[in-house]
């Protein structure tokens, strides 16, 4: 077993199912996403993308791609929450929540096909 599959796969998927958790509820219900699963989906999406920085292969370059469109979503719904609160200090009113909820769902199809591409590459291996 390389346990650097492991590793890649589990934050590949960790990233996902954490993004997905964030995503799950009422979009403009701010009650139904926590920000700190926005958080942990950041920080996990970055270091799957750093993990990718290594495959040279072509599918490598599309899983990067895959991963760097998730981050910039994540990054960006933490910027409109936090301006949300802490700049213009709107609160977290339904169409701010449904703008980071919605840019955490372009983040979550991203890992979708992240995840897709890696049962892919998977399954195309040969022992």
């Amino acid at each position: 077993m390389n346990i650097e599959k492991v590793v890649f796969s589990f934050f590949i998927v960790l990233a996902l199912t954490l993004n997905f958790g964030f995503f799950l509820g009422d979009f403009d219900n701010p009650h139904h996403h926590n920000v700190y699963e926005l958080f942990a989906a950041l920080v996990v999406s970055l270091i799957a993308t750093v993990l990718k920085f290594g495959d040279r292969t072509h599918v490598g370059a599309v899983l990067l791609a895959t991963s760097l469109v998730a981050d910039l979503q994540l990054i960006a719904a933490a910027l409109v929450w936090g301006l949300a609160e802490h700049v213009f200090q709107v609160g977290l009113t339904p169409p701010i929540m449904v703008s980071i909820v919605s840019l955490s769902g372009g983040a979550l199809l991203a890992n979708i096909v992240s995840v897709i591409l890696l049962l892919i590459e998977t399954t195309t291996l040969r022992r």
